[in-house]
């Protein structure tokens, strides 16, 4: 069924809106880690959110972990003013992709992903990723500039309540601990054993998704595409829950196909994609040509916008490896005993 983009009309924010999006005044003595976090979420609200006030409860810390942008809060408002201020002409460089291929691409990938054999994790072991990304951080210059890409690896127990994450180079969370003895899994912060609980028909996991997430994020429907990309990153999923995620994805209504979309290992695939309704930037899920496997993620600029030029990749990542393991810090392939 082919769809035609929704487009919305970009709305300048003015100073109130930007200080909507800034956290609180914190301590100055606030830990490295809790920082990043806090840096993180609010680059990544203001691009997915512009004008919305962001909610701690909107972006969980597995998310806000996951593409790391080390903005501080005077840094990103100054960027952001500068593109506000200066008239940054809204015109797009960049292909926005195509509505008729949805349906086809969509297919092919669910089956893939229904046909393919997932290790099933149990109590006492993790979920191993390993990946490459690239993200958006502050320059010597004051404004913001794409980093080299980095390795990441993270390891999550089935049921989310611990886990580690190692990224070298990462601002104060290069090594972190990620157990958490009171997480409560959800649709925006998954753990393989809530993942089991969601329903595997594409209809009925959707209308939950938006049930979920009700009031989050900029529409109903950016909301319910992001989500279900957070449901499938850095996670194994059941494979009759990944196809169902694919296929609910396909009835979102802004979805597109591009041809063509590198990953951060430079591998180049087809991707699933979405604009926020600013149509400011695009999130696209890449998967392989011919497995249709999925490779990583990627957030591209479509306009000259917050002082980021259009056709910009401000987030990206490959999946290297994933494997269930026996404990935190064992890779595949490690001899034991």
């Amino acid at each position: 069924m082919n769809r035609t983009p929704w487009r919305g009309t970009p709305e300048p924010l003015d100073h109130a809106e930007l200080a909507r999006l800034l956290p609180a005044p914190g301590d100055p003595d606030l830990p490295d880690d809790r920082r990043r976090l806090l840096e993180e979420q609010l680059m990544r609200e203001i691009q997915q959110n512009p004008g919305t006030a962001a909610d701690p409860r909107v972006r969980p810390v597995r998310r806000a972990l996951y593409a790391g942008v080390p903005l501080t809060a005077a840094a990103l408002v100054g960027a952001l003013l500068t593109g506000v201020l200066n008239g940054d002409d809204p015109g797009s460089a960049v292909d926005l992709g195509s509505t008729e291929k949805v349906a086809a691409a969509i297919s092919r990938i669910s089956t893939a992903a229904e046909q393919r054999k997932v290790p099933e994790p149990r109590p006492g072991q993790y979920i191993y990723m390993k990946s490459t990304v690239s993200h958006l951080s502050s320059s010597s210059s004051g404004g913001a500039e794409v980093m080299p890409p980095r390795k990441r690896e993270t390891w999550r127990s089935p049921d989310g309540t611990k886990g580690h994450l190692i990224e070298p180079g990462a601002p104060g969370s290069d090594d972190l601990s990620l157990d958490d003895p009171k997480a409560r899994p959800n649709v925006s912060s998954p753990s393989y054993d809530y993942l089991k609980t969601l329903p595997t028909d594409p209809g009925t996991l959707l209308k939950k998704i938006y049930k979920d997430t009700k009031g989050q994020g900029n529409s109903p429907d950016g909301q319910a595409f992001t989500t279900i990309g957070d449901l499938l990153r850095e996670q194994i999923a059941p494979a009759k829950l990944s196809a169902a995620l694919y296929r609910a994805a396909g009835k979102i209504p802004g979805v597109v196909v591009l041809e063509h979309a590198k990953d951060a290992a430079g591998r180049d695939g087809m991707a699933i994609a979405r604009n926020d309704e600013r149509e400011v930037s695009r999130t696209e899920w890449i998967f392989d040509r011919k497995s249709h496997a999925y490779l990583g993620e990627r957030t591209v600029q479509l306009k000259d916008a917050f002082g980021v030029e259009a056709g910009t990749v401000t987030g990206n990542s490959a999946v290297l490896e994933s494997a269930v393991v026996d404990a935190k810090h064992e890779r595949p392939g490690d001899k034991k005993g």
